[in-house]
This record gives C-alpha cells, structure tokens and sequence, in this order.
C-alpha cells in the first residue's frame, strides 16, 4: 500500500511531495479546514484551501470523494 504524502499534524500539514504523483488532487483537512495540493508537469507544488462551507462539510463527510464534490460546486458558480 502507498504511503500518503499528506499528514495533518498538531503543529500544521506535513508534506511529502516525493511520494506526490504528478496532477493527482490529494486532499487534507486540518482545522476544520479542506486543502487540495497537487504537484503538476514541471515538479511545482499547488496548495488551495477550500472556502465553500457547504463542499468541505460533504468533503469531511465523503473524502473518498474528493474531486467529484469539488466537480459540483465549481461548476455552481
């Protein structure tokens, strides 16, 4: 089983961009908070953090379902 590059820890997310496939949306929820991280073609590392109270309550409820919720509510605007 792979490793997750992601762990959410008391002192903030530790990272482990070596273990990160390149465009592939790994997710963490730390605070209350949902952030998305990717690392794409050139090696370079994206962080967002999810603002829609609505996504992150079905994120925090559904994780495994990550990237189809954040499908739906993009497309809401």
């Amino acid at each position: 089983m792979l490793e997750y590059p992601l762990l959410a820890e008391k002192e903030g997310i530790k990272i482990r961009p070596e273990l990160m496939e390149i465009d592939r949306l790994y997710h963490c929820v730390f605070e209350n908070a949902v952030f998305i991280f990717y690392k794409d073609q050139e090696e370079i590392m994206h962080c967002y953090q999810v603002d829609n109270s609505d996504a992150i309550k079905e994120i925090m409820a559904d994780p495994t379902n990550v990237e189809a919720i954040l499908m739906k509510y993009s497309c809401e605007k």
